[in-house]
């Protein structure tokens, strides 16, 4: 049986990702930090891990990054997953008595709409699932988490309000990662870090490369290089296989313009239509 690495607990949406991608022949096996799932996956004690890396509302994840420059491992897919925030609390309890909401801190971002409107203070926490957990087994009445309606079920407790996410088209991307790299399907998508040269327009050049190739770019972004304040890796997705003529040219081009550069994985792009969901 395929085994999948997950940061949370049971109900966590980083858990029903893996379920939408594998399907439910699996078994998955959560872990408190993404540390630990990067870690676990290197070890070879599971065959795939399962990260979030991009929310549609509160932006990427950084800590994701900084692990995928860390540790030898390569993006084999990916999965969108709707994300539908639930308030849940005890049986018997109702949303006037709620003081305290605990959760992981992109989900709180995520609600800040109604949790300010509701007056409700925030307590950051691990995961949202775990949250649900640790307030029933803490016995915190007064207290709710913001989790999935599945997490709600595993620990049987009630949800008090549901789709209270500020933007109901919230999706959060995950990677899929695997030891082994995938193979072309003519509908992929590309992941690599790189870090230009400290002078004028290099990030211009290094752009220009993909526009030259004619190669569709799907994302930026940059992150802080630590101990080197000021200067930063960039993260670039775009359409294409490491192994397409015209995407191993450019990769050769940008490596050698490049101080640094690391291939995260070429996989199949994911089929997700985000239209009125």
């Amino acid at each position: 049986m395929i085994r999948v690495a997950y940061q949370g607990e049971p109900g966590a949406y980083s858990e029903e990702a893996t379920f939408k991608y594998f399907g439910n022949s699996i078994e998955t096996i959560g872990y408190k930090t993404l540390s630990d799932v990067f870690q676990i996956l290197e070890e070879n004690k599971v065959d795939y891990s399962t990260v979030p890396v991009e929310n549609s509302i509160e932006g990427s994840v950084g800590r994701a990054y900084d692990l995928l420059l860390e540790h030898d491992l390569k993006a084999f897919g990916e999965v969108f997953h709707r994300i539908k925030h639930c308030l849940i609390s005890f049986p018997n309890t109702d949303l006037k008595s709620i003081k305290k909401v605990y959760s992981h801190p992109q989900a709180l971002g995520q609600c800040r709409e109604f949790l300010e409107e509701n007056e409700l203070v925030t307590i950051p926490s691990y995961d949202t699932a775990g949250s649900v957990k640790m307030i029933k087994e803490k016995n915190l009445r007064n207290a709710a988490a913001i989790a999935s309606e599945r997490a709600a079920k595993i620990y049987e407790m009630k949800v008090l309000a549901e789709g209270i996410e500020t933007n109901h088209q919230n999706y959060t991307r995950f990677l899929i990662l695997s030891k082994q790299d995938s193979e072309p399907t003519e509908n992929d998508k590309t992941s690599v870090i790189f870090t230009t040269k400290h002078v004028p327009g290099a990030l211009y050049k290094a752009l220009s490369i993909f526009y030259a190739s004619d190669i569709n770019l799907t994302k930026i972004e940059s992150r802080p290089i630590v101990g080197r304040p000021w200067e930063y890796n960039f993260s670039v997705d775009f359409e294409g296989h490491r192994k397409d003529k015209l995407v191993k040219e450019a990769l050769e081009i940008l490596k050698h313009n490049s101080l640094f550069m690391k291939m995260i994985g070429s996989y199949p792009k994911a089929k997700e239509n985000f239209a009125n969901k």
